[in-house]
């Protein structure tokens, strides 16, 4: 079947193809629309007619199983949905459909600010460290080689509530490293981005991956290549990576020192001489950013912030912990989330509770949840609903309602209450109101300490202004038996249930929708 004659099929009697988006050696991309969801657009990957042996069918599966193990983790690397063959047996997996524009095309007529480049770089190194740090395949914890990082693999796209996001593309020829696995690779990978030892189709670890990121960070600073062959055959590359030193960078470019060392280090030869894992080059571009940022702050003085008790990430450079504000600088919401741990306060189970987090934006109020993972995953794809219940007598309370709601497997309620006569519950509240959102944190029983996904909620206007009114006016509200606050509430949230589920019941079902009160 010609990629023509697919055009408008319905495949698997849920995916309808609109049209052909994208084709390389590997297959062919589709746009296409997800009929059990209400039309969501997906993108529709199938295997080349061409490679259709049962070697590359396996390795097309691996590809979609990789894929969705390292997007459940990672908001950094493509999001893979379902995996399927459509009635010819040519095997398709469905993913997430990204629109945006890839490094490639960002840097094809200028390289790119230092400061640009550390925020993208740095969203590219923690999609690549969650891929070696490996996932569960086949009972063994795998760490996974990408093998073909270069920038027209990096999509950057626009999020609404993120902003500029990085998508780690392309793990078609990615390595699941397995210990009975032969120690010699055919090779597999594009020639500019290749190590030394992936030329030599050596078995390769993480540091391959590192090598092709310093070439693809000396492009993106410089718009050139750091090497060039003699010519562009096998042999002429593999001559330019064993034997060719990088030039150094254009001094018009001012680019810092340390970070061309960094770039440099990464394009070392010998694996041993780079940094061995992308931890390291992560701590060093954090590093950076500071260095090329202190000018800036060197005449600010350093103010204690109210909410210092809460939980923050910083980029701290290498060496002894920054002693204030000066030398530490915020991580952005969405990686600050990202990063977050469980509280070593709070147990290991099925509990709901607001905190407040410290991020580049800001002071933001956020809903830490923990479920099972499996529970967790399904979430993804349900309808956000929030609303906010408040009793001023015996003492001031708000009831914080959040569900996720999905059609087929119900509602999962995830409520919390805030005192209104606290300091941290009057700031929770304001700060809703004021920024009318919040981000929901997940965690999974099964893997406590790191958080696993992320959603943002938005809050309906009304409800913003009612949240500011509430925690304003408590203040002059005596304090009472909050136990009975508490309990009025919940009768009052039983009544709600059934209205707010046959409210979103009928909501035309479309992914990760959003709806805020009624």
């Amino acid at each position: 079947m010609t990629p023509d004659s697919r055009h408008r099929r319905l495949l698997a009697n849920r995916y309808q193809l609109v049209e052909l988006v994208g084709s390389g050696a590997m297959g062919q991309v589709y746009r296409a629309e997800d009929k059990l969801l209400g039309g969501v657009t997906v993108a529709v990957k199938f295997l080349s007619q061409a490679l259709l042996n049962q070697r590359m069918k396996e390795r097309f599966e691996r590809e979609a199983t990789i894929s969705a193990l390292l997007g459940e983790k990672s908001i950094h690397i493509v999001r893979v949905r379902d995996y399927g063959l459509d009635e010819k047996e040519i095997p398709f997996y469905v993913m997430e459909f990204l629109q945006g524009e890839s490094i490639s095309d960002l840097i094809k007529y200028r390289p790119l600010p230092v400061d640009r480049f550390l925020r993208i770089t740095r969203q590219i190194c923690f999609g690549l460290e969650c891929a070696h740090r490996g996932i569960l395949y086949q009972g063994e914890i795998c760490p996974i080689v990408h093998r073909d990082i270069k920038p027209s693999n990096i999509l950057l796209v626009q999020d609404q509530a993120l902003g500029e996001l990085v998508k780690i593309l392309d793990f078609g020829i990615a390595k699941l490293v397995q210990a009975e696995e032969s120690q010699t690779q055919a090779f597999m990978g594009t020639l500019a981005y290749c190590s030394p030892e992936q030329m030599e189709g050596k078995e390769l670890d993480n540091r391959s991956d590192i090598y092709s990121l310093g070439i693809m960070m000396y492009e993106m600073l410089t718009g050139d290549m750091p090497i060039f062959p003699e010519n562009s055959s096998f042999g002429g590359w593999y001559e330019a990576h064993h034997h060719t030193k990088p030039k150094p960078m254009n001094p018009s470019y001012r680019i810092p020192p340390s970070l061309e060392a960094l770039v440099m280090d990464c394009m070392a030869k010998s694996p041993k001489n780079r940094p061995q894992v992308v931890e390291e080059v992560i701590k060093s571009l954090e590093a950076i950013e500071i260095e090329i940022s202190r000018p800036k702050v060197a005449n600010r003085p350093s103010i204690p912030d109210p909410e210092d008790s809460q939980p923050t990430v910083v980029m701290k450079p290498r060496g002894p912990r920054p002693t204030s504000m000066a030398t530490s600088r915020l991580l952005p919401a969405a990686e600050a989330c990202r990063q977050m741990t469980w509280p070593k306060d709070k147990p290991v189970q099925k509990i709901v509770f607001p905190q407040i987090i410290r991020a580049e934006e800001g002071t933001l109020a956020s809903l830490w949840v923990m479920l099972e993972q499996e529970d967790i995953t399904a979430r993804m794809t349900s309808i956000r609903y929030n609303q906010f219940l408040m009793t001023n007598s015996p003492h001031p309370m708000v009831l914080w309602i959040t569900v996720l709601f999905h059609r087929q497997y119900g509602p999962r309620w995830l409520p919390c209450y805030i005192d209104l006569k606290t300091p941290a519950g009057q700031r929770i509240a304001m700060l809703l109101g004021q920024r009318g959102n919040y981000s929901i944190l997940f965690f999974a029983l099964e893997r406590p300490e790191q958080c696993q996904q992320v959603l943002t909620a938005t809050i309906a206007p009304n409800q913003s202004k009612l949240l500011q009114e509430w925690a304003s006016n408590s203040q002059n509200v005596p304090a009472g038996k909050s136990q009975i606050s508490k309990q009025l509430l919940k009768q009052e949230f039983e009544k709600l249930k059934p209205k707010i589920v046959a409210k979103l019941s009928q909501v035309k079902p479309s992914f990760n929708k959003e709806v805020s009160g009624f």
